[in-house]
């Protein structure tokens, strides 16, 4: 039985369309933001490594030089992240100006929270044009200003996934809401993650149509690199602890970083420490450790020694520190600088590495953001790498073990997120409705009988900017993740389902919108999961377990089909028979209850199934189709008795 599985195996062009730059030294990815300069609030969707930071240099200045803005304050997650807005010679590549930041106005450097507070209140008050802080810096010095003191700014929010719309719980939130109300700011957000990680939008609904979107899209990144050629994202399942199955995993011939579990979570073993130690023993044996802190460990089955750094352990501040700054200066730049770092925490949003080939990750991530960021580590184009890998190593469930449904569940999602890093990682295709006088396909584009195009100018802006988002929130919805195990009815999944969720995410859109925008979702989501085969001239693709051509493909059919089913059978390949039962009886047991909604929507396959068979599905079934189909049966019988005795009783009240 093979326990690691790439579910995702992806390969690029190598066009270097992404890398190569234009006479004002902008690459793809920056062209588009600068063509949009003139925007008051610019959103930039962008993956790591793509130029964000440079592309808000070439913006920030043009509305200085051209747009009369004053002032431009730029906000950072934390300190590291302030060095990519160093002052930068744009100049010698052709740019009209450079972007210069005095040290007194670089608050990512040592310094108090007051100290750098009353810095930033008086850059305001002052002559000089730039500055850049952290969010916790900015949010501070709100505290003690008025919006109206954005007034002639551009304010740059870098990584501005950390903005939430709950602006009790969110004070960048809240903030962003107040200064965008209360002054003349122009805005600049960028983030190079495609979702928050959780259920709450980055933006409200209001503020979002105020923003000018640019989206430069994973795929666009990757298949315009010089050097990487390919990505894997795959799992490898384990019983037991993790400190004993992570050396059949652990790549030494790959630059590697590996994060291990959070210790609150159940994959740890609550000592972090002691966890390294076993990762240490299971590359070979320590020979020393550098000023630096990098340890040297010469490999068990070679006598290579291995340059290995330690980011777990934060006992010594100044060690840690001394580790950084190598790893940022030095291993940044030095293919030999740093062979794998052990991290907790770190090493991910705004880390550079572009070395870096496979990212080790122990246990179930829950945020979408942090494993698109531990992902980007790895992607970075770099002389000599033709491959990237994400291995995410998962505990499988134990039937001994009290937490076999929280074990089900992380499987499942886990593989499911895998296959969304799929949809986001893979070409983008154009969906339009087939007709009977149609001419040939342009490349890209795919046709469907039935298929409803965006039809309004919000219908265009979601499809075309935030579905990967959309996704996100229906895989993250607790009764959609049951559904897409496969117990409940495909079509159920994508009639009932997902239009529920897409009302509750977008409380604006009509009905006639919803279904326009549930189409894309399940079209782009069913084309990207599934295989494509070419024979001869004809194209066909994998659909409800056969291949139909794609010239034929509709709606129907493809709401016929469970667009994340390959997660269960992603498992059933990689697990043995005892364990894959144990995963069946979890899901059957944590079923979605039938709704009145999902009941109306099978009744037509109800009554055909029953005139195929020639009875009524039984609820003792071991067929789950069958079985559900019979509870739903129960359920509009209730109903039904239900609406009699009601009707029975209003009766008897009127002849009373």
């Amino acid at each position: 039985m093979n326990r690691s599985l790439n579910v995702v195996d992806l390969t690029y062009a190598r066009t270097s369309a992404s890398v190569n730059t234009d006479a004002m030294g902008m690459r793809e990815m920056q062209q588009r933001v600068f063509a949009k300069r003139d925007a008051q609030h610019l959103l930039v969707k962008a993956p790591p490594a793509s130029g964000k930071s440079r592309a808000l240099m070439f913006v920030a200045l043009d509305k200085l030089y051209n747009q009369g803005r004053k002032k431009v304050i730029v906000a950072v997650p934390e300190r590291s992240i302030g060095a990519s807005f160093s002052p930068t010679k744009l100049t010698a590549h052709g740019f009209f100006a450079d972007w210069e930041i005095k040290d007194e106005h670089n608050l990512c450097n040592p310094g108090s929270s007051q100290g750098k507070v009353d810095a930033f209140i008086e850059f305001l008050e002052g002559t000089d044009a730039t500055l850049v802080c952290t969010h916790a810096t900015l949010r501070f010095a709100f505290e003690k200003i008025a919006p109206e003191s954005f007034n002639g700014t551009v304010l740059a929010i870098d990584e501005f996934h950390h903005v939430s719309a709950d602006t009790e719980a969110n004070r960048l939130g809240a903030l962003l809401r107040d200064v965008m109300n209360g002054s003349n700011v122009h805005i600049v957000a960028m983030t190079g993650s495609y979702f928050r990680g959780d259920s709450v939008p980055v933006l409200s609904t209001e503020d979002e149509a105020k923003f000018t979107p640019v989206t430069f899209n994973y795929y666009d990144q990757l298949n315009g690199y010089e050097h990487l050629k390919s990505l894997g994202i795959g799992h490898h399942f384990y019983q037991g602890r993790y400190t004993d199955a992570i050396g059949e995993v652990l790549d030494l011939d790959k630059k590697t970083i590996v994060h291990i579990p959070n210790v609150n979570s159940g994959e740890s073993t609550k000592d972090k420490i002691e966890e390294v130690g076993f990762i240490i023993d299971s590359i070979g044996e320590v020979v020393g450790t550098e000023d630096t802190g990098i340890i040297l460990i010469r490999r068990t089955d070679t006598d290579k020694v291995l340059r290995v750094a330690d980011l777990v352990d934060d006992a010594d501040q100044v060690k840690r520190a001394q580790t950084l700054h190598y790893l940022s200066t030095v291993a940044s730049k030095d293919p030999g600088g740093v062979d794998i770092i052990v991290a907790l925490g770190m090493a991910k949003e705004g880390f550079d590495w572009p070395f870096a080939e496979h990212a080790l990750t122990v246990g179930y991530r829950a945020s979408l953001t942090e494993v698109i960021q531990i992902i980007g580590r790895v992607t970075r184009d770099s002389p000599g790498k033709e491959h990237a890998q994400f291995t995410n190593l998962i505990a499988e469930p134990d039937a001994s073990q009290g937490e076999v449904k929280v074990s089900v569940n992380n499987m499942l999602k886990a593989i499911t997120a895998s296959l969304l890093m799929e949809q986001v990682l893979a070409q983008n295709f154009t969906f339009k409705t087939k007709r009977n006088d149609d001419d040939a396909t342009e490349p890209g584009t795919i046709k469907i009988k039935g298929f409803k195009e965006p039809s309004t100018v919000r219908v265009k802006q979601i499809v075309e900017t935030d579905l990967n988002d959309l996704k996100a929130t229906i895989l993250q919805d607790d009764t959609f993740a049951k559904a897409a195990a496969g117990s409940v009815d495909p079509e159920v999944t994508n009639k009932v389902l997902i239009p529920k969720i897409i009302r509750e995410r977008y409380p604006d859109l009509d009905d006639s919108q919803v279904e326009e925008v549930r189409q894309q979702v399940v079209v782009d989501s069913v084309i990207k999961n599934s295989q494509v085969r070419d024979v001869g001239d004809k194209r066909f693709i994998r659909m409800a377990e056969k291949f139909v051509n794609i010239d034929d493909i509709s709606i129907n059919l493809i709401d016929s089909v469970n667009p994340f089913q390959r997660a269960f059978e992603v498992m059933s390949k990689s697990v043995t028979p005892t364990v894959l039962k144990i995963i069946s009886d979890a899901i059957t047991a944590t079923r979605v209850e039938i709704t009145a909604e999902e009941a109306f929507a099978l009744f037509p396959k109800i009554q055909n199934w029953a005139k195929v068979n020639g009875r009524k599905p039984d609820t003792r079934s071991d067929d789950p189709t069958e079985k559900r189909y019979a509870e739903a049966l129960l359920f509009l019988q209730k109903k039904k008795q239900q609406h009699l005795a009601e009707q029975r009783a209003t009766q008897m009240a009127e002849e009373s």
